[in-house]
């Protein structure tokens, strides 16, 4: 059983019916202990156990978007902007992950995935942060647990993620969960490809990596994965969705 959480979202918020508006909708769903918006920041905090892909249905129903930010928590989020290592790309960013710790027992993966050829595709944290050949220089799984004895246990390693459906329109989107903490993480890589455990090729349009990164200034401002681009999250939710990622 989960035990609840905090998950903090940006949503555009004119006035007091709006707050009203959405703190309505949210109640609906089952496990909302409390929802509290903060009108000036455009901010709504959300504690309970419901899916945040549940509360961003909510919020949607209301005629208004939202977008994950965090937990509120420090050190608590992280980042990995996904690109494939194929020569002569001209685009090689094909996604982004963006990591939440929503308690000590739970994390958050938002991906969202554009330019991918139809197929089902695997998600895995890799051991290594190198990606000086792309996904193929990753290393293995990370968290495959052994034995006392130091043989390989036949449990899925902590590192993978499962499948991801890829349709005509080479977008996906999915929100994920483990039991893992945002520390562990940092500096190892997340991939997403076609291979469910290795044999990357270097060149592999379809392979898609990068390094997690902790990310507190993505959730603490208005500004989303670069600070220097100075857009805010909602410029970039408009360009994401006009590429196909939402």
């Amino acid at each position: 059983m989960i035990d609840p959480f905090q998950t903090l979202f940006a949503v555009p918020l004119e006035c007091d019916a709006c707050v009203q508006d959405i703190s309505n909708s949210l109640k609906k769903l089952p496990g909302i202990l409390s929802v509290d918006a903060n009108l000036q920041k455009q901010l709504v905090t959300v504690e309970g156990t419901a899916a945040p892909s549940a509360i961003v249905s909510a919020i949607q129903d209301t005629g208004r978007d939202a977008i994950l930010r965090g937990s509120g928590k420090s050190n608590s989020a992280a980042v990995a902007i996904l690109e494939t290592h194929a020569k002569d790309t001209p685009s090689p960013v094909r996604g982004l992950v963006r990591m939440v710790q929503v308690s000590s027992k739970l994390t958050i993966l938002d991906l969202t995935l554009q330019g991918l050829s139809p197929s089902t595709y695997y998600a895995t944290i890799r051991t290594a942060g190198d990606i000086s050949r792309g996904a193929a220089s990753t290393g293995d799984v990370w968290g495959r647990q052994e034995s006392e004895k130091g043989e390989a246990v036949d449990v899925p390693p902590r590192g993978n993620f499962g499948s991801i459906g890829v349709g005509k329109s080479g977008t996906a989107s999915v929100l994920l969960d483990k039991p893992i903490q945002v520390w562990e993480i940092i500096g190892r890589s997340f991939v997403v490809s076609k291979e469910r455990d290795g044999c990357f090729k270097p060149d592999d349009p379809d392979t898609v990596v990068g390094v997690i990164a902790r990310s507190a200034g993505v959730w603490e401002n208005e500004k989303t994965v670069c600070s220097c681009s100075g857009k805010t999250i909602w410029d970039e939710r408009k360009e994401n969705i006009g590429r196909g990622m939402v």
